[in-house]
């Protein structure tokens, strides 16, 4: 079986690229020019036709793009993010979500597949505020990452401007709303994160650390259980190691026991920026018998420099795919020993500044 990958750029080009695992090959098949740093792509399956990038620049862009089979792009719509520099997209049911870093917007557009209709669309926003002791980095507001945890029902706002993670619900009047937050220490600046069993995990940027909180329902409050930084080496100060994304592994047959996997950026060593992988008591269980103690199992050089998006896919998540945006192209990796290691399978050193996929 082949698979199509769109991968997200701050180039001007969304490219498709063809992985076949038999030969192994990773071929460039199709590239649409889209406009100013299409930096993240989000797709769903309730539009199995679409995908929405956005065009990081002062006057924010969502373009909806239709797609074929083999991840051929054709523009459908483009509209205003409601915002400055949209770093971030999520569909949540039949709307868009977008992350506006720079005004500190988060917006919310109507999702249509006619193209009148899409072309017509004005998305309404919430303004976030905040600051934080980075006066650098976290002079305002600066939601870096949406996502929706689908047994609350809410979206949660990775602010890094604020050392925040905002809570949000929908009113009886369909708007959503913030109706909580959880504090991170002064300077982490939380980017991205991710959930399971109960549990949010959240990379905070500014500090290179990985954070694990419980989050039960409102109006019951998160609780802080313990922090940990990315990677073994201690970091230079100020930090310009800076980590980038975060996800859990899926448990499936091969790989029964889920790990966390981070990306970091800007490593001076020869062999390039590193993927690490955690131990984090997965289960309810293990939760309660180690106290939700993360432990760091792996950490694997990937060539890659700066290092930032990474996806699971294939048969139960077996292959990660990598790009290093100021250089080493993209890679992917098949994960080994029950998810532990990671072994490069191929790469195409010929794709510009890649920051994000999307595996079709």
């Amino acid at each position: 079986m082949v698979y199509h990958i769109l991968v997200a750029s701050y180039s001007n080009e969304i490219v498709t690229l063809t992985f076949d695992p038999t030969v192994p090959s990773l071929e460039v098949t199709s590239k649409l020019t889209v406009g100013h740093h299409p930096s993240w792509i989000a797709s769903s399956p309730g539009y199995p036709e679409l995908v929405f990038t956005g065009l990081e620049q002062a006057d924010g862009k969502i373009l909806t793009l239709g797609k074929d089979s083999e991840g051929r792009l054709h523009k459908i719509a483009e509209v205003s993010s409601a915002g400055s520099d949209p770093c971030h997209l999520v569909v949540v049911k039949n709307e868009l979500v977008i992350a506006n870093y720079s005004s500190g917007t988060v917006g919310f557009l109507p999702i249509h597949r006619d193209p009148k209709l899409a072309s017509a669309m004005t998305p309404a926003s919430i303004q976030l505020s905040g600051t934080g002791p980075n006066t650098s980095r976290q002079e305002s507001s600066h939601p870096h990452q949406v996502v929706f945890n689908e047994e609350y029902q809410e979206l949660f706002v990775a602010d890094l401007g604020a050392d925040k993670v905002l809570r949000l619900s929908k009113t009886e009047d369909g708007a959503w709303k913030v109706i909580g937050e959880i504090d991170y220490e002064p300077g982490g600046g939380p980017r991205h994160l991710a959930f399971h069993n109960g549990d949010m995990f959240t990379l905070l940027e500014l500090s290179s650390k990985l954070t694990r909180h419980r989050v039960p329902r409102l109006p019951r409050q998160p609780t802080f259980v313990t922090s940990t930084p990315t990677m073994s080496q201690p970091l230079p100060q100020p930090n310009e190691m800076l980590a980038a994304e975060i996800l859990i592994s899926p448990a499936t047959t091969s790989f029964p026991t889920p790990y966390i996997y981070l990306s970091n950026r800007d490593d001076p060593s020869p062999e390039g920026d590193i993927i690490s992988i955690f131990s984090f008591g997965a289960g309810l269980k293990e939760r309660e018998r180690d106290g939700g103690k993360l432990e760091l199992v792996n950490e694997v050089r990937t060539g890659l420099r700066h290092l930032r998006g990474i996806v699971f896919s294939g048969p139960e998540g077996r292959y990660l795919i990598a790009g290093g945006a100021n250089g080493g192209g993209v890679k992917i990796f098949e994960r080994t020993d029950g998810g532990k290691g990671l072994r490069f399978v191929v790469g195409n050193e010929s794709i510009e500044a890649p920051t994000g996929f999307s595996w079709l």
